[in-house]
């Protein structure tokens, strides 16, 4: 029985030449390391966010509290601070509000409100931050 496709050899994909990013790789294909170091820095920086969990993003909900950028900011630069010093799990305190913090993964696992606060127990963590 004989075999009738068509085998094509695979092509690699190339960037498209932008000439508003003017990053075009050179002949042998290969991005300038300024590009690539760009590109490092930026992905760096979007990995040092402080992300939610979809468990958290409902309690932040279901107990009304509020978040502004400036608290994002402040509550990341802390995240910041304990991961230089080793930390894993968190409990970040700030302006009467309690997050559980993923220190490794950047992510909030937990929020709630300082009354509910005050009636509970945080297990799993190895550290603690009070802004």
């Amino acid at each position: 029985m004989a075999d009738n496709r068509i085998y094509l050899p695979a092509q690699p994909f190339m960037p498209i030449n932008n000439s508003k990013v003017g990053h075009a790789p050179n002949a042998q294909g290969i991005i300038p390391s300024t590009a690539a170091n760009s590109f490092a820095k930026l992905l760096e920086k979007e990995t040092e966010k402080l992300t939610f969990s979809q468990h958290a993003l409902d309690r932040i909900r279901s107990r009304n509290l509020q978040i502004s950028e400036q608290d994002l900011i402040k509550i990341n630069d802390a995240v910041e601070k304990i991961a230089q010093k080793g930390a894993k799990e968190s409990l970040v305190y700030y302006n009467d509000m309690a997050l559980v913090v993923s220190v490794q993964n950047r992510t909030v696992i937990t929020a709630m409100d300082g009354k509910c606060a005050k009636e509970t127990i945080f297990t799993n963590i190895d550290s603690a931050v009070i802004l």
